[in-house]
């Protein structure tokens, strides 16, 4: 089993994000899962230009590091998702790693992946930002386990609670993808989401040829 945690903060190793993120990473350990901790500050992302390149033949335009982190991603049974609240939402690569997998939701890649998120604030608003990045991982066909915000500027001392329950949040994540912990809801959503991608891709089945068949090589569209 393998779980990568990608830190959204610049802060590199005084990161307080890092310590939720490396938390549950630990947590994931302790139930014997594999971890690769990914600082996001680290590869150049550039941002999507829109040009549906990626819908058509699966390739973008851009040249960066892009594709090496998304082949960790799709290579990892559970993916923790880290940032600092900046303006009550992620950091600028969290979002330019977001926008740039456009392709990815539409194929619903991250299907039997299970998912967390953590985020740091210095005020408030932090348990949105941990919403925020769940729900791109359920958009993208994940089943999100929880998370974890904590503010901090003002009591510094939230901190140390905040880490346990990211080390119970890794636990949670590893028995989830054993199997041992069920999400009914999110699967019912998940059935529906892929329902409605599907349709947009036959609708769409000349502009998005790469999506096509792909539906068709996962056995989700019958020719």
């Amino acid at each position: 089993m393998k779980i990568i945690g990608i830190n959204a903060s610049p802060k590199g190793k005084e990161s307080k994000t890092l310590e939720l993120v490396e938390s549950v990473l630990r947590g994931s350990e302790s139930m014997g899962a594999d971890t690769e901790y990914l600082d996001l500050y680290q590869y150049t992302i550039q941002y999507c230009t829109a040009c549906g390149t990626c819908y058509a033949k699966g390739e973008c335009t851009l040249f960066d590091d892009f594709p090496e982190l998304l082949e960790k991603m799709l290579d990892a049974d559970g993916i923790v998702l880290g940032s600092p609240n900046y303006i009550n939402s992620v950091s600028a690569p969290m979002k330019a790693m977001f926008d740039r997998m456009a392709d990815a939701i539409h194929c619903q890649m991250f299907r039997k992946k299970f998912g967390c998120s953590v985020c740091t604030a210095g005020g408030s608003r932090e348990d949105d930002v941990v919403a925020y990045m769940n729900d791109v991982l359920e958009t993208l066909g994940a089943t999100v386990v929880g998370g974890v915000g904590v503010a901090i500027g003002r009591d510094p001392s939230k901190m140390e609670p905040a880490k346990a329950q990211a080390y119970d949040l890794g636990k949670k994540l590893v028995q989830s993808i054993r199997g041992e912990i069920k999400y009914p809801e999110q699967d019912a959503a998940r059935a529906n989401r892929l329902d409605y991608f599907r349709q947009l891709v036959i609708d769409n089945k000349d502009r998005f040829a790469h999506e096509y068949d792909w539906y068709v090589r996962m056995g989700w569209i019958k020719e």
